[in-house]
């Protein structure tokens, strides 16, 4: 399916108006970064570029939608001929998903004719912005469970092509798996989930509830034990099930408190070996405040799809080149800095990060504890192979994050963890 009109319609009356005055040609630089941070964050996480790149390869016009968009007056004759034949063929660098990013890191690079690039503004914007955002949710989340996994249950509080994406970034930045059928279809997320309270509505009391789904899904299943009273739900779930039963879920009330009293009840009744589950609104700071309660796992939902209330990276889309010639915005509140750009991040020899530095133009021979951080995505319009893959990207986020300075991993405000630094 074409991804072309997932865009402004300005983008192509800019289009539209280069062809006509012959500067659509000219060759020109595209940067993607974020002036600052949300607020309260102290490090960004790149998600989303693989998605990206599918959305750049399918970013093409056919027969209806040209005629659609020509018939609408968004574009005149001369657009609608020069998309009927567009695609994509210049370059894209980028930090590779799984990366942090700070103030003004270049983390994609478009390069291309204007005419070319200029299109894909907000195809480029609304992904790495979206899945961006999930990503440094679920990864503070993931730092604030300690090694606790974390399964994500958000598919229902956000747009259901926004919950499949969301189900990925989360992956991405460490969580177990998604309740999310079409994310484990589509990405290879691992799914997990059992029932909901109105199942145990459904039936003629909990017992009968859970002798059904213990018939269906074996012992190691995890029951619901909230529906009604939680010390009686838990106590019918180990008859049930007996002592090999696999987990309990708690969904509500004073979760710390909850948990305490279930681990205590369940040791007692010999199931000294089934995990506890917590859901139920869940985001950093809760999770954080759960650190010392008996708690095996958790499940995260609002929190993870709307970012954490950041829902936005606050990611832009700039013009920094032309044909050469370095240009930038100088506007008081919103001035940038142009020219196309390089990044490095430099570490202490302990592997510790301590800047990142951005050179104008290619980078110097690289010092000890550097690395370059922009790597090759598109050429000539065509994916670069070996690119990483979802489970390579959690991988290079798992590595990132423990470079950190221990503060920059806090839930506190304050400044990004570390400086960027222009050079």
């Amino acid at each position: 399916m074409t991804t072309a009109l997932l865009t402004d319609r300005y983008e192509l009356t800019m289009l539209g108006s280069a062809l006509r005055d012959g500067t659509a040609e000219r060759h020109c630089v595209f940067e993607v970064f974020a002036r600052r941070l949300p607020d309260g964050r102290r490090y960004g996480v790149v998600a989303g570029t693989a998605r990206l790149l599918d959305a750049i390869a399918d970013f093409t016009f056919d027969a209806q939608t040209v005629e659609w968009l020509r018939d609408t007056g968004v574009v005149d004759a001369p657009t609608a001929e020069y998309l009927s034949n567009y695609r994509f063929k210049g370059d894209v660098e980028g930090y590779p998903e799984g990366e942090l990013f700070f103030p003004q890191s270049p983390i994609l690079t478009v390069t291309g004719t204007f005419a070319e690039a200029v299109v894909l503004e907000t195809l480029a914007l609304s992904v790495l912005n979206h899945d961006s955002a999930v990503a440094a949710a679920a990864a503070r989340m993931v730092t604030a469970a300690a090694g606790r996994p974390i399964i994500e249950m958000g598919s229902r509080r956000t747009h259901e092509q926004a919950a499949i994406a969301s189900s990925r970034a989360a992956y991405l930045a460490g969580f177990a798996s998604t309740s999310n059928l079409a994310a484990g279809e589509r990405y290879g997320v691992p799914t997990a989930g059992t029932a909901a309270h109105s199942f145990t509505l459904l039936h003629d009391g909990e017992r009968a509830a859970f002798q059904a789904q213990v018939a269906a899904l074996g012992p190691s299943t995890t029951l619901l034990v909230d529906t009604y009273d939680i010390t009686r739900g838990i106590e019918l779930a180990v008859e049930v099930a007996g002592p090999e039963l696999g987990a309990v879920r708690i969904d509500s009330g004073d979760l710390g408190v909850m948990a305490h009293q279930a681990r205590a009840q369940l040791d007692r009744l010999g199931a000294t070996g089934t995990r506890i589950v917590l859901s139920g609104d869940l985001d950093e700071y809760s999770i954080a405040a759960l650190a010392a309660t008996p708690v095996d796992a958790y499940g995260a939902g609002t929190s993870v799809v709307t970012g954490s209330g950041a829902p936005t990276a606050g990611l832009v889309y700039k013009l920094v080149e032309v044909d050469g010639r370095p240009v930038a915005k100088r506007s008081e509140h919103k001035a940038s800095n142009g020219g196309r750009k390089t990044a490095v991040r430099a570490h202490k020899p302990t592997g510790t990060a301590v800047e990142e530095i951005v050179y104008s133009g290619t980078v110097p021979e690289l010092g000890p504890g550097e690395r370059p951080l922009q790597r090759p995505l598109i050429r000539g319009g065509t994916p670069v192979d070996n690119l990483p893959t979802l489970d390579d990207s959690r991988a290079h986020l798992r590595a990132a994050t423990i470079s950190l300075p221990w503060d920059g991993l806090k839930l506190s405000r304050g400044e990004p963890t570390i400086p960027t630094r222009f050079a």
